[in-house]
């Protein structure tokens, strides 16, 4: 960060600047705020572990897109950790924090949405290149998948401390934001137009796709060897669909309120939606689990597999022999069952 008059200033001098008052008293309101968010950061958390925990025992999903689905819920999981960071360094908190806390506190989020955002671009990109040959899963290897995994999170790292490295206003407060008071304008108006741009790329990715397919649809023959893999194909085509329409939906209102900020829209009342535009990103990344759940039987019965195992577990830990493994009473070599394989129908 760059070094000036107002660097030794603290956080609340450039949130009384801004227009954005903070105060050390807590209000009915904040304990609200700080409640629910709490409970449904919790059921994030806990609901994306779910989706990778699926993914990684269930040999079904052992293919590039599932592998990136396993890396859109460890985004939305690192998006409940950040706003659990946010909610406990937010309102009266905030007059407490220094700079540097007040940074990473807004790299957490930014990289959270800049992960969600190029891993659903890498998915649009993955389900274009399946589509138009009509295969299910891409050709791509492993360690393709894993480099492409380590890529997007590399990206979301840098643009996250982008603000850190120099792009903010302690400097330059006529070019304050007023959502993030630490911020320049003109990275809020960045980082929108960058986000609702790839919004619109993949937006119009998949339009093209829906109409390869409605087109093939109309002139594919009634019956066909391969109906059963066409289907398929569709159905987990639909299910990315409807995951990037709920990020889009859930995303956008913020964005808006970001660039109309960053455009210094002085009749906006920015302030007045902000917290109402957080709240609905944040339930993005409650709504993954539940639409794989209701699109994917086979997504939906692992769930089932391993919430049925858990509640085994506890079970034998007060008191009852684990059907995993046991000792023979002569207390010779230990013996272990093997869980069976978790298996389910084609993806629907």
């Amino acid at each position: 960060m760059q070094h000036c008059e107002n660097y030794d200033k603290p956080v609340q001098f450039f949130y009384n600047y801004s227009g954005k008052y903070i105060t050390d008293d807590w209000s009915t309101r904040d304990y609200v705020v700080l409640g629910v968010g709490l409970t449904v950061c919790v059921i994030v958390i806990l609901s994306n572990i779910l989706v990778i925990t699926a993914i990684i025992i269930n040999r079904n999903f052992h293919f590039p897109i599932y592998y990136l689905l396993g890396n859109m819920a460890a985004a939305d999981l690192f998006a409940g950790v950040s706003y659990v960071n946010l909610l406990f360094h937010t309102g009266p908190y905030t007059i407490g924090l220094s700079k540097h806390q007040w940074f990473v506190r807004g790299a957490l989020v930014d990289m959270s949405l800049m992960a969600s955002v190029a891993n659903l671009l890498a998915v649009a990109v993955e389900r274009h290149q399946t589509i138009f040959t009509m295969q299910l899963h891409s050709n791509m290897s492993n360690r393709r998948v894993g480099l492409l995994i380590l890529g997007i999170w590399a990206v979301a790292v840098f643009m996250g401390l982008v603000p850190f490295m120099g792009w903010d206003c302690i400097c330059d407060l006529d070019a304050c934001s007023i959502t993030a008071p630490l911020y320049k304008r003109s990275f809020l108006a960045f980082w929108a137009m960058l986000n609702l741009i790839m919004f619109s790329i993949m937006v119009a990715m998949y339009a093209r796709i829906f109409v390869y397919v409605h087109r093939r649809c109309r002139s594919r023959p009634a019956l066909d060897v391969d109906q059963l893999n066409y289907e398929t194909v569709v159905n987990l085509m639909k299910t990315v669909a409807i995951v990037l329409g709920a990020f889009v939906i859930c995303w956008t209102p913020g964005l808006v309120i970001l660039l109309l900020d960053g455009l210094n829209c002085k009749v906006c009342q920015v302030l007045k939606y902000e917290k109402y535009c957080l709240a609905l990103a944040e339930c993005n990344s409650l709504v993954n689990p539940i639409i794989y759940s209701y699109r994917d039987e086979d997504m939906r019965k692992t769930f089932k597999q391993i919430l049925c195992f858990l509640c085994r577990t506890e079970g034998d830990q007060q008191g009852e022999l684990s059907p995993v493994e046991f000792k023979k009473k002569d207390g010779s070599k230990r013996s272990s069952l093997r869980l069976p394989l978790f298996s389910a129908s084609s993806t629907g």
